[in-house]
């Protein structure tokens, strides 16, 4: 059942079944609604992220086995820049840690709407492309002061503003902002590819528009850290196969 807050916003009550689960999230897609904010981490939202996993792996595998009957009818499908690289510990790490962490961050710690959340992602925003610009420059210095700052702005947004609810135009937005993260998140995976023509690549990267969309589901209505631990368990099951289909070879 939906229940009606205060501010005129619709919340619906927690799932408490896989089948739950995946209706609560198809009902959501045909009406995103921002939540005044996700509750704090529980085993009810942990369980959620399980069930999330389930409907994530299910949406991988019928994505995959398109794409394998395509190259089973002559289509040649071009290879990603993981192909051919050697999966030493630092890229598995890379791959599976750091960059879900960094993604989540970029493209789904602001979409809660929340003042703090929202100051916080425009500091690690400036911060990181100072940072970067001082560690290309090798400037050391530079680079730890670039990196302290950052920090502690991101810090005191997120302690400043911690009561702040989603503000009222975001919420408006919401609906919008939530495809758009989705649209962003796939778009970024194209440059995975070495073919120039991105449109062409774009059914490619529909496995990560439909990870976007369930990720930003997690993400606003258990929290960011629900979102990070999804991507980390999408990322490291499909690195898992990467190795089990390599050391098969």
């Amino acid at each position: 059942m939906d229940a009606i807050t205060t501010s005129g916003s619709t919340e619906v009550a927690h799932a408490n079944t896989l089948r739950g689960e995946w209706a609560r999230f198809g009902s959501f897609l045909k009406r995103p609604v921002l939540p005044e904010r996700a509750p704090l981490p529980n085993l009810t939202s942990l369980a959620a992220v399980w069930r999330l996993l389930v409907l994530d792996l299910l949406i991988m595998s019928m994505l995959l086995a398109a794409g394998a009957l395509a190259s089973a009818a002559g289509v040649e499908l071009p290879e990603t820049a993981l192909a051919g690289m050697e999966l030493s510990p630092g890229l598995i790490l890379a791959a599976v840690v750091f960059a879900p962490l960094g993604e989540e961050l970029l493209f789904r710690s602001w979409l809660s709407g929340r003042p703090g959340h929202m100051l916080a992602f425009l500091a690690l925003l400036g911060g990181g492309t100072a940072t970067a610009l001082a560690v290309a420059g090798r400037d050391q210095a530079y680079y730890l002061t670039a990196a302290t700052i950052t920090l502690l702005l991101t810090a005191l947004a997120l302690y400043l503003l911690r009561r702040r609810n989603a503000l009222r135009w975001f919420a408006r937005i919401f609906p919008i902002a939530f495809w758009l993260s989705a649209l962003l998140f796939a778009s970024a995976h194209l440059f995975n590819f070495s073919e120039e023509n991105l449109l062409a690549l774009a059914p490619l990267v529909l496995p990560q528009f439909a990870i976007g969309l369930v990720l930003g589901y997690a993400r606003v209505n258990y929290g960011l850290w629900s979102s990070m631990l999804l991507h980390l368990l999408h990322n490291g099951a499909f690195i898992s196969l990467v190795l089990l289909a390599s050391s098969a070879a």
